[in-house]
C-alpha cells in the first residue's frame, strides 16, 4: 500500500511489518521496553488507547497510520479512528491489518463471535461511524491456499 511518509504504528510493539522503513515512524504503545526495542522507530510513546483514545499528535502532522493486529482489543475503536483521522493530514490512510488469531481474552467479545468476513465488514464499519474517511476497502491479503495465518486488511483515506 506504499506506507513511506511519517507514519504512526498504534499498538506498536518490538516489531514494525513494513518491507522498508517508513521516512519516520513514530510508536504508540503500552510497554516502553518492546517500544525500544524497535529498530525502525524514530519515535516511541507509551499511551493505552483503551483508556484514552486520543492520540498524543497534533493535527495533520502524520501522513499515515497503521493498526497491526490490534484493532481487536480496541473497547472504543470508532473514537480511536476519529482521532486518527484527526492527526491523519487530509489524503493520508488508515490501514488496519489483522488475522483470524488473538488472545481471547483480551478480544472484544464481537470480535470472537464473528466469522473473517463479519471481521472485516465490523472494521470498515468503525470507519464509516467515524467519519472523516472515504469508503473503506476490506481484501484478504493472503492468498487463498495460504498454509499459515490468513491476513485480512481494511483501509481507508482521509477526507
Amino acid at each position: 500500500l506504499g506506507i513511506t511518509g511519517d507514519v504512526v504504528d498504534l499498538m506498536a510493539s518490538w516489531i514494525s511489518h513494513f518491507e522498508a522503513a517508513p521516512r519516520e515512524l513514530h510508536l504508540l504503545g503500552m510497554n516502553q521496553a518492546e517500544l525500544e526495542a524497535n529498530p525502525m522507530a524514530e519515535s516511541a510513546v507509551v499511551h493505552d488507547l483503551n483508556t484514552d483514545p486520543r492520540l498524543p499528535f497534533a493535527d495533520e502532522s502524520i501522513d499515515d497510520a497503521v493498526c497491526c493486529v490490534s484493532i481487536d482489543y480496541l473497547v472504543r475503536p470508532i473514537d480511536v479512528i476519529r482521532d486518527v483521522a484527526r492527526v491523519v493530514r487530509p489524503g493520508g490512510r488508515l490501514v488496519c491489518t489483522f488475522s483470524n488469531r488473538c488472545f481471547p481474552t483480551k478480544a472484544i467479545r464481537g470480535w470472537l463471535a464473528n466469522s473473517d468476513e463479519a471481521r472485516m465488514n465490523l472494521v470498515a464499519e468503525y470507519f464509516r461511524l467515524a467519519g472523516a474517511w472515504h469508503e473503506p476497502i476490506a481484501q484478504r491479503r493472503t492468498p487463498e491456499g495460504h498454509r499459515g495465518d490468513p491476513l485480512f486488511a481494511v483501509w481507508a483515506e482521509r477526507v
